[in-house]
């Protein structure tokens, strides 16, 4: 099949990522229900489509900038599955050698410029670095993701006033999911939405159903080549509904029992599965084989996190660049 059909190709990695997404945030969910995993996790089970799509528009050498709903973004970037669950599990073989957790997964090689616990924080990061590829003369593009919930923040404001007055190489992905934190966006949001607030800085602006892989891969796509084109930044908005509460444990009393039925019916991975087989770029059997593949991927990323070990006290001062007080 590869190498027959660019579009097919294009697909077919877009699934194997969506899948690896899908059963890392299930295998950590789960992990988490045991009680393995310590502090909170923010799973985006139901989003995987963006953060495929939007990561493989860009190329190795493009940054991005990431939320406290960032395991799908590192993953989809290239990050490592076993250092990623290390670090979730406050390991020293995690990225941030255990001291950052689930909302603070890093990894500069790779071009994720970090996780986010602070809402809409990665927004204005994002165009920092921009202008570092601007000012240097750099072919390179940085791409921030973003809740619904963070449009409402300063930083959003600030953050996009910036790009557009200096045209910065910077592509803004609002992941609509509906809800900032445990409240509705008809509730937090005045006005036609969030796509709208970037006519106030003379940016385009473009809408797409979060859950289509390809649809937000093409988006983002010519976002990245407008960038590239010196034409300045552009606000992207994927309407992505979450599976889960806002935190793993939320009860979801907010949400009616026909919207949760409806948005697992809205499933990206099945989505795009269905539409492997329906343009023949892809057959029951390779599916199967990535299942078996990606499971095995996500079962030796737990083993290499549990074979690494916590850090101790005196270990963690010199991590964290301090130094033990007599």
């Amino acid at each position: 099949m590869s190498g027959r059909d660019p579009r097919g190709d294009l697909a077919r990695n877009l699934y194997v990522v969506q899948l690896r997404i899908r059963r890392f945030e299930e295998t950590v969910a789960r992990l988490f229900a045991q009680g393995r995993l310590p502090g909170f996790v923010h799973l985006s089970i139901g989003q995987e489509a963006v953060a495929a799509g939007a990561c493989a528009a860009l190329r190795e050498d493009d940054v991005i900038t990431s939320t406290h709903r960032g395991h799908g973004h590192c993953i989809a970037k290239g990050g490592d599955l076993g250092r990623m669950m290390a670090e979730l599990f406050g390991y020293r073989d995690g990225y941030c050698a255990g001291l950052g957790g689930s909302m603070h997964i890093a990894d500069l090689e790779r071009g994720v410029l970090g996780a986010n616990g602070i809402v809409g924080a990665g927004i204005p990061i994002a165009a920092g670095a921009a202008y570092a590829f601007q000012v240097r003369g750099l072919d390179r593009v940085a791409l921030a993701f973003f809740g619904d919930g963070a449009a409402n923040e300063g930083a959003f404001h600030e953050g996009l006033n910036l790009a557009a007055l200096w045209r910065l190489p910077v592509v803004y992905v609002c992941e609509d999911n509906g809800y900032a934190e445990l409240t509705a966006t008809a509730v937090h949001t005045a006005g036609p939405g969030v796509a709208a607030r970037a006519a106030a800085y003379g940016m385009p602006a473009a809408e797409v159903d979060g859950t289509d892989a390809l649809a937000v891969h093409d988006v983002v796509a010519r976002a990245v080549e407008r960038c590239r084109s010196g034409e300045g930044p552009t606000l992207v908005v994927a309407r992505a509904p979450r599976w889960h509460g806002h935190f793993e444990g939320d009860p979801q009393r907010y949400r009616s029992r026909a919207e949760l039925e409806q948005v697992r019916r809205e499933d990206p991975v099945a989505l795009l599965s269905r539409r492997l087989l329906a343009e023949r770029w892809a057959d029951p059997t390779w599916l199967e084989a990535m299942a078996i593949e990606i499971e095995a991927e996500v079962t030796a990323a737990v083993a290499f996190a549990e074979g690494s070990a916590p850090l101790d006290p005196e270990a963690m001062l010199r991590v964290a660049g301090v130094e033990e007080r007599p």
